[in-house]
């Protein structure tokens, strides 16, 4: 059966379980524990009276010189009241009720008088006369007296005793486990409470419902305490998140992809048919129109390339000491002229003694190229291009700041997006620049981000490790 596989139904089990062996255990423990001590109890009840009555068997044997008679004799003490001094607990009874059995052995241990007329003249083993009472007359052993159980030990008061004890050690188990039952199917269905509410959750998740673009929410589930279970929880939570959020951005992704290829694919096409079609003449300015769209189409997937191996984990990086100002300064050459053609101004701003840092040249270049042709694009006409360096801890900072327009508060957040580029035209670029050079940067261990203000500008900063000193 389904519910039989259930885990609250395995967990009540197990406490069930464990409440038998608890309860079986205290009850073995307790029933020896407790037949011994009262089987202790009642060989001193029966010493002491084999102590009250040495003195009346010794001054018997006194008055008679042997111990001939005594049986009858020790049938009238038996019928006789057996209360007064001495009398231990549970031996307020008369003689003729008790069920003790009185034995005399005599001084060779042969058995000279039995209560019950059994072991008469019978010898008692030395272990045996250990539990008696020697009878002295003038200072000698006489005899032994000792008090025993009766020969049917089963309808003994003492043995009714054990019984009564035992059936109240049982009554309290089954109370005990019939406890435990409830409590433990309660208490697990309380514990698997949670698991269950994860377990729809994540079928949920499966299925795709929520947390694709759609209507429906992101399953989530409710955190009820702070153990081990709701820390699950909590995870699970934010898993659910991240999975629709990269659920999102793969969508996003796609639809940006194919918004991306669609134009230069549209123009390329139109072109190719108008030259097919003899609209246009197959002239250099028309093929090289062509050209520039087939460029554009190669960067794309290049710049796609490079970002899906960085956010894998799958780019090689060379990395290796590198002189910083050597890197920016070679980085910024390949910038002059378009610098020059928009009269913007490129300054390197070098803190001195500048360590060396532990990076791959090449992509720190292209870290800088997007960040500095990024600026190039946003500064005013006559503005400047500041370039920075300065060590910090552990690492060194390079920031790129320019004179633009600045990025309005509700655009930070979304500066390094895949295919972000505010009011910025398509042919300023591909839009992945920066996602890229976030990528390159967190793949040294660095961090990058920017600051800006409206109408004053954009700093963009990034880190690189400093190289350890040999």
């Amino acid at each position: 059966m389904k519910i039989l596989r259930s885990l609250w139904v395995k967990v009540g089990l197990g406490f069930v379980l464990v409440a038998l062996a608890a309860v079986g255990l205290v009850g073995i423990l307790a029933n020896r524990a407790t037949t011994q001590q009262f089987q202790v109890y009642i060989s001193q009840g029966r010493q002491m009276r084999a102590l009250r009555l040495a003195p009346e068997f010794a001054d018997y044997y006194a008055q008679t010189g042997s111990w001939a008679g005594v049986e009858d004799w020790m049938a009238d003490l038996d019928s006789q009241p057996t209360g007064g001094r001495g009398m231990g607990r549970g031996q307020g009874m008369t003689a003729g009720t008790t069920l003790d059995r009185l034995l005399l052995a005599g001084p060779d241990g042969q058995v000279v008088a039995d209560s019950l007329g059994l072991l008469g003249g019978e010898a008692l083993s030395d272990r045996e006369l250990a539990f008696g009472v020697q009878v002295e007359v003038d200072g000698q052993q006489v005899g032994t007296l000792l008090a025993t159980a009766p020969a049917d030990a089963h309808q003994t008061l003492e043995a009714q005793f054990i019984q009564d004890v035992n059936r109240s050690l049982w009554l309290a188990a089954l109370a005990a486990v019939g406890l435990a039952l409830v409590a433990g199917l309660l208490l697990a269905r309380q514990l698997t409470a949670p698991l269950r509410a994860l377990t729809d959750a994540a079928q949920r998740l499966a299925k795709g419902k929520g947390g694709d673009g759609g209507t429906e929410p992101v399953p989530q589930v409710q955190v009820r305490s702070e153990d081990e279970i709701g820390e699950l929880a909590g995870a699970f939570n934010q898993m659910a998140r991240s999975l629709a959020r990269q659920e999102t951005l793969r969508r996003n992704l796609m639809a940006d992809i194919a918004h991306e290829l669609r134009t230069p694919l549209s123009v390329i096409r139109s072109d190719v048919e108008a030259l097919l079609d003899g609209v246009y003449e197959p002239s250099l300015e028309n093929l090289a129109s062509l050209h520039e769209e087939t460029l554009l189409l190669s960067r794309l997937v290049d710049d796609l390339r490079a970002l899906a191996q960085a956010e894998a984990g799958q780019l090689r990086l060379e990395r290796r000491p590198s002189e910083l100002p050597e890197l920016l300064e070679g980085a910024l050459s390949g910038f002059e002229c378009a610098a020059g053609a928009q009269k913007q101004a490129l300054c390197l701003d070098l803190a001195p003694d500048l360590p060396p840092v532990d990076a791959d040249p090449q992509r720190v270049r292209q870290v800088l190229g997007n960040l500095v042709s990024n600026a190039l694009r946003h500064a005013a006409d006559a503005g400047q291009i500041r370039i920075s360096a300065l060590p910090r801890g552990d690492m060194v900072q390079v920031s790129v700041a320019d004179s633009g327009p600045g990025i309005s508060p509700q655009d930070l957040p979304h500066v390094f997006d895949r295919f972000w580029r505010g009011n910025a035209s398509r042919a300023e670029g591909s839009g992945l620049g920066l996602s890229i050079a976030r990528e390159l940067v967190r793949a040294h261990g660095g961090e990058i981000w920017v600051e800006s203000t409206p109408g004053q500008g954009a700093t963009f900063h990034f880190t690189l490790p400093q190289a350890q000193r040999t």
